[in-house]
């Protein structure tokens, strides 16, 4: 299982990037104040679903088509994380409540996921370990924080995070899929 991007632009793609540039920008910008996005987020989710479509298919047949699809798709997603993280959010102190009336056992179930978790987030490719270890640490660090960690501009980390925990999501769910990995790595074989 590999998740990558294709890290150069193949010149016989540039025509279509160069082509597709302008609906792009105007797409964007028509589908960004309704979900409360910025124009350039929502261009670069679509940029980087056009580069994975890219690498895994070739280019789309009707590409004006393809991409209107795609930042509609893109505003939908940007609609559906802000909505969860709207009422997600848990009130202040509920967390701490529900750690405190946890178990010794679940305390120690607990540590265990967080190792496999962490196991498999080294496993990830690129910077996407890197990316997706700073988002889990302890510290709560900003975005602005992560980006200038990571040496990579703030609005290229939500696209970027995106694909990185969706690598994350398969790798994880191969895992479930084949206990007999954690089993080698834990010895409990």
């Amino acid at each position: 299982m590999t998740c990558r991007i294709t890290p150069y632009v193949p010149e016989a793609r540039e025509e279509l990037y160069a082509g597709l540039r302008p609906l792009l920008t105007a797409e964007a910008a028509a589908e960004a104040a309704a979900v409360r996005a910025e124009p350039a987020d929502l261009e670069q989710g679509v940029w980087l679903r056009l580069l994975e479509r890219l690498a895994a298919e070739g280019p789309p047949a009707e590409p004006a088509r393809w991409l209107r699809a795609a930042v509609r798709a893109e505003a939908r997603g940007w609609r559906h994380r802000t909505r969860w993280e709207a009422e997600g959010a848990p009130q202040p102190g509920e967390f701490t409540e529900r750690l405190a009336a946890r178990t010794p056992e679940q305390l120690a179930v607990d540590a265990q996921q967080r190792a496999r978790l962490h196991a498999v987030v080294r496993r990830l490719p690129g910077r996407c370990a890197a990316l997706v270890t700073a988002l889990l640490s302890p510290e709560d660090r900003t975005y602005r924080e992560i980006a200038g960690e990571l040496g990579i501009s703030q609005g290229s980390l939500g696209p970027e995070r995106s694909r990185c925990l969706g690598c994350l999501r398969r790798m994880l769910a191969a895992e479930v899929a084949a206990p007999e990995a954690w089993e080698k790595e834990w010895g409990t074989t």
